[in-house]
């Protein structure tokens, strides 16, 4: 089954509003889908862009193919950046009240500072494997040395 991720048509006939869903792609433009991901309306200054992160990430994950408008509305989010990989996720998203903004943006910080958190975490427990590793190692190369002179030792004492 081939799943995309589009838009849903809704509203009146001069005042559209969409929402974000994902969809078998042999279904119609506003049949059935499979989940809602977000909310799109163009007609509002700024347009208002509602998309729950998480979830399109997991469906991104598993093969869903965006629409083209969709992919566009996922660059200003910032979760197709999240997706690829790159480094700038951060979401271009216009937002009409200083309070959605404001509130957008600390959500993006606390994100940025979680992802900051458990690669410094990995980091610092790769760092201590290594060092387990190589001391490890020289206790093994202290060990052989130990040994070494005890057998030239006992060889010697023989020839003796």
């Amino acid at each position: 089954m081939a799943v995309r991720i589009r838009l849903k048509r809704m509203g009146k006939i001069r005042a559209p509003f969409y929402r974000v869903v994902v969809v078998d792609s042999r279904k119609k433009r506003d049949g059935r889908v499979i989940e809602e991901v977000g909310k799109y309306n163009p007609m509002e200054t700024p347009s208002l862009i509602q998309i729950e992160s998480e979830r399109v990430q997991y469906w991104l994950g598993v093969g869903a193919q965006p629409s083209d408008q969709v992919k566009h509305l996922l660059d200003l989010t910032g979760d197709w950046a999240k997706f690829k990989g790159a480094k700038n996720t951060e979401s271009r998203v216009q937002y009409k009240d200083a309070d959605a903004a404001a509130e957008a943006q600390k959500k993006a910080m606390e994100e940025a500072a979680k992802e900051a958190e458990k690669r410094k975490a990995a980091l610092s427990e790769a760092k201590a494997k290594e060092e387990a590793e190589k001391k490890a190692a020289e206790e093994a190369a202290a060990k052989e040395a130990d040994e070494a002179p005890a057998v030239e030792a006992t060889e010697e004492t023989e020839e003796a």
